[in-house]
């Protein structure tokens, strides 16, 4: 059978293709096609006269040959992942991730590389630079991991840097190429994310995965050094409290997602109210549960049930950054 590229001769081979399927295979296909294009491919499945075994082999190689060509491309495309992110996990969780896992996708700038290194090494790698340049890669990390990198500093360096994130107000392109020049091929990357630029919210982000004794100094330090920028940091802090805050489904996830060994302790100088709200978010059994495990507890250091709490809040944030939960802003109505 002579093959041209004219319409009907994609018809035809389409028929083909049709026929081939099987009844349940063909219905679903038809599916998808408009009732023009089911006309005209039903036509030609009814016009097919002699078509022999090769015919239908040719075709079928034909189509697995681009059906390969199709998936190699729409694999890898960005509406494909969209498309996919977007199915399995609703609109608006979706969003959060996608231009995170697109930027990913071609690999990880220089200063997204840190992102996997240890807290101390990172400052060791950074401590001797100007404490702008320090500011400058700390605003691009994840803030656990600035964090983890602050808590390694020493304390007159440390304070400085906080204070130069807080008022950061972005940075220029080319002053990624001395970035490069400081960090050499650790920093090799050009791109930085806009999203996690610095600011008054970054530096209380980066602060609220301290431990509480260096949040604390750091706090104290930061008023001597500039009382009014303190108080705007500590305005945009997301305490443990504040969970008392939160929506009742943002309870539920965060209990979902939480290590429930830890909410017995984290609970255990908790004020009454939010007590109440993780209570009022599990069954009654959970919460039955819960409170035996808060009255069978002995006397427990302060600092264990800090950093209880700390594991909890680091759950919520990156349930929040996710776009799973809303964390409420302290001092504000809205939710962001």
């Amino acid at each position: 059978m002579a093959r041209t590229s004219s319409d009907d001769d994609h018809l035809e081979r389409c028929a083909i293709l049709m026929m081939s399927l099987g009844e349940d295979a063909a219905a679903e296909v038809f599916k998808f096609l408009s009732a023009r294009e089911v006309q005209r491919v039903g036509i030609a499945m009814a016009n097919l006269k002699q078509i022999t075994r090769s015919d239908v082999d040719e075709v079928l190689e034909s189509f697995r040959e681009e059906a390969d060509q199709f998936m190699a491309v729409s694999l890898g495309s960005d509406e494909y992942i969209r498309s996919v992110l977007t199915k399995a996990l609703g609109t608006d969780r979706a969003a959060g991730l996608i231009e995170d896992i697109l930027e990913a996708s071609d690999g990880a700038n220089g200063i997204d590389s840190l992102n996997w290194l240890e807290g101390n090494s990172v400052a060791e790698l950074i401590c001797g630079e100007h404490p702008q340049i320090i500011a400058t890669i700390l605003v691009h990390l994840e803030r656990d991991r600035a964090s983890a990198v602050l808590s390694h500093l020493n304390e007159r360096l440390r304070n400085d840097v906080i204070l130069r994130i807080a008022t950061f107000g972005g940075v220029q392109p080319a002053a990624l190429h001395e970035l490069t020049d400081v960090l050499s091929d650790v920093l090799s990357g050009q791109g930085a994310k806009r999203s996690k630029m610095g600011g008054v919210r970054t530096a209380a982000e980066i602060i609220n995965f301290m431990s509480s004794t260096d949040e604390d100094a750091l706090i104290a330090d930061l008023r001597e050094l500039d009382a009014d920028l303190t108080q705007r940091i500590m305005e945009e802090m997301f305490v443990f409290d504040n969970l008392a805050d939160l929506e009742d489904e943002a309870i539920q996830i965060i209990l979902k997602e939480a290590d429930p060994t830890l909410l017995p302790l984290a609970l255990k100088s908790a004020p009454e109210d939010l007590r109440d709200r993780f209570f009022k978010n599990m069954s009654n059994r959970a919460a039955d549960m819960l409170r035996e495990d808060l009255e069978a507890q002995g006397p427990v250091r302060m600092s264990r049930v800090e950093e209880a709490q700390k594991a909890i809040l680091l759950t919520a944030r990156k349930l929040a950054e996710t776009g799973q939960i809303n964390l409420g802003r302290m001092g504000d109505d809205e939710y962001v």
